[in-house]
């Protein structure tokens, strides 16, 4: 005998969402096997504490330091960690002055870098740019000066990659006696900085090596490989809007398969970057290179291929994904207001511990064994497919937190953890809502087959309607808090999606195929939707009527609906009949 088309649905959802749950395990397990996942979530700075990291800030003489600028500072910072996929993190102004960084576990050194490369971003021409000293030289005694990229108009075909070769005068051969014209010429060597130029030693160089925004600077590339003289800055980082990285593509849409660092200035930037490009794209050999100076060192220092009018300039070069994506980072994060150095680093614990956690999972447990009590003391039999519901989002969220602790780097706080025990209400007023309908429905006379469908469709417009609103709610605290709060936010917002899916896939299949069952078909007295317990009476040929009380109130709703359709003569006779007053033919009252 072929299943009837609601057992057919309900035995395709429930393979859907074993599909799902299969799948969330493999994931997980893919990234225990292949290095930085693992089978539990990962634990926030409050219950597993972590690395403290103070940034003082570097002022030049007589400088000083405004709450304005700390404070976004912290921001900046804090996109900074972020975008290294580091969550519940704390960073905090200290003394009106001081920045400190607070954050979970032991970081890697990708992330320590992000925030301890904290000094000013700045673009600087290229004035001179050589091996350092004790770098080996070619046999002609020639020096190269290496470039890290091109610089392009974004979209265009990408340019080549060779080294630009140092075709600038010696500027040691003369001695500059003309002002400069502009941040690229040469007069702004003097003798003085030329001898600093040719004793200073690439590591040498620290977070100090700073110089006014209107003075060359001397400088290396991050890896000490090429030694730099800079001229004044031209554009700065905090005019940059947004920096992606991303594959190359042709004019036709294809991709080349090389990866670049696509930048987007602001206004100002723009204006002024275009300017510079203007300038650059006519000099040759080292002066055609532009220098991005971050923390006192040079990160990149592309050549200039075009005049770039658009504020949309594309770097090119010996990139790949991960670095190109690094560079993204710091030209998007980079510009501080201020330059900082590392003050101190430090381990701390945790400022709650296990302690705290397992009182916050004793609540949850708590929650859930009120939850389960009041669901069979409720819904007898019935109540269990609560409990199997409550499992299976239980599942299903555990997986998903573990999977993002892995990919985004996501830790579970205090508040995340409340953020769960919320939920376990959220769900359990799911499934109060869907079992009520079928109720509702079992008391109009209908059978328990025709009352789950049809209780089912008039729930889940409600239950969409309450998890839209957590989530919304849980969507706005997300994006407009910060910290432990984002994590609460999180998982009120994750937990909420999977009621949804849960109630769809698992409690409506469940309850439709039990409806097909002799216990819960026939009304059993411990199933929970026995029809005379709930106030229905038996009529025959497996239909029931409603009870005396239900009648009762339908007819009680249907004569004041006739009510309120009389006419003003027909109310007056109908209260004239009430009082018992009428009136004889000769005019008299009787």
């Amino acid at each position: 005998m072929a299943k009837s088309s609601p057992t057919k649905k309900a035995w395709r959802s429930l393979t859907w969402l074993g599909v799902i749950i299969v799948g969330l395990i493999a994931l997980n397990g893919a990234g225990v096997f292949t290095g930085g996942g693992s089978w539990t979530p990962k634990l926030a700075l409050d219950l597993e504490g972590g690395t403290q990291i103070i940034l003082a800030p570097k002022l030049e003489s007589g400088q000083t330091v405004s709450s304005e600028q700390l404070n976004q500072a912290v921001s900046i910072i804090r996109q900074r960690i972020d975008s290294a996929g580091v969550s519940e993190s704390e960073i905090n102004t200290q003394g009106g002055q001081n920045i400190v960084v607070s954050i979970p576990g032991t970081p890697d050194d990708a992330t320590l870098n992000r925030i301890e490369s904290s000094a000013k971003l700045e673009f600087r021409p290229v004035l001179v740019a050589s091996a350092p000293t004790d770098a080996s030289v070619g046999e002609d005694g020639s020096t190269a000066a290496p470039t890290d990229g091109a610089t392009a108009p974004a979209g265009d075909a990408p340019a080549s990659d060779a080294p630009a070769t140092d075709a600038a005068a010696d500027p040691a051969a003369e001695t500059p006696t003309v002002a400069p014209t502009d941040a690229s010429d040469l007069n702004n060597i003097t003798p003085a900085l030329q001898e600093q130029f040719n004793t200073f030693q690439c590591s040498d160089i620290d977070t100090s090596n700073v110089a006014p925004a209107d003075q060359p600077l001397i400088t290396c590339e991050t890896d000490g490989s090429v030694k730099y003289i800079l001229g004044p800055v031209e554009v700065s980082g905090e005019n940059i809007s947004d920096a992606t990285n991303g594959q190359v593509t042709t004019q036709s849409g294809a991709t080349t398969g090389e990866w670049a660092v696509n930048i987007v200035f602001d206004g100002t930037g723009t204006k002024s970057f275009a300017d510079v490009t203007t300038r650059l794209s006519g000099l040759s050999g080292a002066q055609n290179q532009f220098a991005i100076v971050l923390d006192g060192s040079v990160i990149s220092a592309p050549r200039t291929l075009a005049v770039i009018t658009d504020g949309k300039p594309q770097i090119t070069g010996s990139f790949d994904q991960e670095t190109s994506k690094a560079l993204a980072d710091q030209l998007k994060f980079g510009a501080l207001p201020i330059s900082f150095t590392v003050q101190s680093q430090d381990t701390i614990s945790a400022t709650l511990g296990s302690t705290q956690l397992q009182s916050g999972l004793i609540a949850g447990l708590i929650g859930l064994i009120l939850v389960v009590l009041y669901s069979l003391a409720q819904y007898r039999l019935l109540g269990l497919v609560t409990v199997a519901s409550l499992v299976v989002a239980g599942v299903i969220t555990y997986f998903l937190i573990t999977l993002l602790s892995w990919r985004e780097g996501y830790r579970l706080s205090l508040a995340g953890v409340a953020g769960l025990i919320v939920a376990i209400g959220i769900t359990a007023d799911s499934f109060i809502v869907y079992f009520e309908r079928v109720r509702d429905e079992l008391r109009d006379g209908r059978g328990l087959v025709s009352a789950v469908e049809s209780g089912w469709r008039r729930a889940i417009r409600t239950i969409i309607a309450s998890d839209t609103v957590n989530f919304l709610a849980a969507a706005v605290l997300f994006i407009l808090a910060v910290g432990n709060v984002r994590g609460f936010a999180l998982t009120l917002g994750l937990t909420t999606l999977v009621d949804l899916l849960v109630v769809a896939l698992f409690t409506h299949p469940v309850l439709q195929l039990l409806a097909r069952t002799k216990f819960f078909g026939d009304g059993h007295k411990l199933s929970g939707l026995d029809p005379r317990a709930l106030g229905a009476v038996y009529r025959g040929r497996a239909q029931f009527q409603p009870s005396a009380e239900v009648a009762s109130r339908k007819a009680t709703s249907s004569s004041k609906e006739a009510a309120k359709r009389q006419t003003i003569a027909e109310r007056k006779a109908a209260e004239l009949v009430g009082t018992g007053s009428t009136k004889s033919t000769d005019g008299k009252d009787s």
